[in-house]
């Protein structure tokens, strides 16, 4: 008798614009991905907690949204945000609520530069492993904790506070997380990102507990660097990095010039893990909504595909790893033989390269 196919369970939230496109090509290529493998399938459920029903209705998410979503596997994202909606309203009023209310504490944002793909680093990244990182993103507080205020908003005289919120929890799990991730890394390198010489409370506090727990770790190699000084380090010398870590606000910002490094913010993808695993975890690629291509069917779903990669890792806990690394190896094949959207210089729209990628999923695969 054959054994059962596992089942999971996917909250999507295609948000807006792009975001809508680019959930659609991920299913189709996460129901292949499936369908080929054998062993395990989807269920999907939609939620449409866009801008445009926030216009309508006053909320992205109704008040038991969160319990809604815990009943999932994992939550799958597009993106968030619309012109006629301000962005704090659409950041604060879906995406970083679920990022804390599920214990979402760590981002994870993988860089490398993809078979096909050329990088603006001609000069310094002379082969493509010379960008090969992994920068780990605090994600629960720092400079996004939200607290803070604003008086005398309307008035000449207004003040507004945004106070960065660094625990010594917050900050060792972090840490910890980042040097077990180097620690499964050929390299065994982690690089910490601070701003500790300008911002002498939090980003001190940080540095001591990153030195504090570096002592559990002597197998791995580590170095430090100020964010300022670290963006020169990323485009003049790629090779001396490996894994990363930082703040919730700088390693937000050197991501996204890592994914411009790579090639295209349009192939970067997240996960948003609880490494608990009492909360389903959250997997996104990193761009917006992009709403001057929204519904032309040009935008980059290879971002939403290699995100989809890291949900399979996830979610198969170690036994998945040959589908997830099938699926990575079935885009490359795709980019390597130049089915690419326009950001990478390429003629092909959102849905051939979808289809492209299902197609290599097959040959990849073995199957039929």
């Amino acid at each position: 008798m054959p054994s059962e196919k596992r089942v999971y369970k996917i909250a999507t939230i295609p948000g807006d614009g792009i975001g809508v496109d680019i959930t659609e090509a991920a299913i189709q290529v996460l129901d292949k991905l499936a369908a080929v493998d054998g062993t395990f399938t989807f269920q999907w459920n939609e939620f449409d907690w866009s801008s445009k029903n926030f216009k309508e209705r006053g909320w992205y998410m109704p008040p038991d949204g969160m319990e809604q979503l815990k009943k999932f596997n994992a939550i799958y994202f597009g993106a968030v945000g619309w012109p006629d909606v301000a962005d704090h309203i659409s950041l604060w009023g879906l995406i970083l609520p679920i990022r804390n209310s599920m214990n979402q504490y760590v981002n994870v944002r993988p860089t490398r530069i993809l078979r096909g793909i050329t990088s603006p680093l001609s000069q310094c990244a002379k082969q493509p492993r010379d960008l090969d990182w992994v920068i780990v993103r605090e994600n629960s507080e720092g400079e996004y904790a939200g607290q803070g205020g604003t008086t005398h908003g309307h008035t000449p005289h207004a003040v507004a506070t945004e106070v960065s919120i660094f625990t010594r929890v917050g900050i060792e799990r972090i840490m910890r997380f980042a040097f077990d991730t180097a620690k499964l890394r050929p390299r065994k390198k982690l690089t910490m990102v601070t701003k500790s010489n300008a911002q002498r409370h939090g980003m001190v506090l940080w540095d001591t507990i990153f030195h504090d727990v570096a002592k559990e770790y002597p197998d791995i190699t580590w170095d430090k660097m100020l964010v300022d000084a670290m963006t020169v380090r990323m485009v003049n010398q790629p090779q001396t990095l490996d894994t990363i870590v930082a703040t919730n606000l700088h390693a937000d910002i050197l991501s996204d010039l890592a994914a411009a490094l790579s090639g295209s913010i349009g192939i970067a993808p997240s996960s948003n893990l609880d490494p608990t695993r009492g909360c389903p975890s959250m997997f996104e690629p990193i761009h917006g909504s992009a709403p001057d291509i929204a519904g032309k069917g040009i935008a980059n779903p290879v971002g939403a595909f290699w995100s989809a990669a890291e949900m399979v890792r996830w979610l198969g806990n170690g036994e998945l790893d040959h589908v997830a690394d099938g699926l990575m190896e079935a885009i490359e094949k795709v980019t390597e033989a130049g089915v690419k959207t326009r950001d990478l210089a390429g003629s092909s729209n959102t849905k051939e390269v979808t289809e492209a990628v299902c197609k290599e999923i097959e040959v990849v695969l073995g199957k039929k």
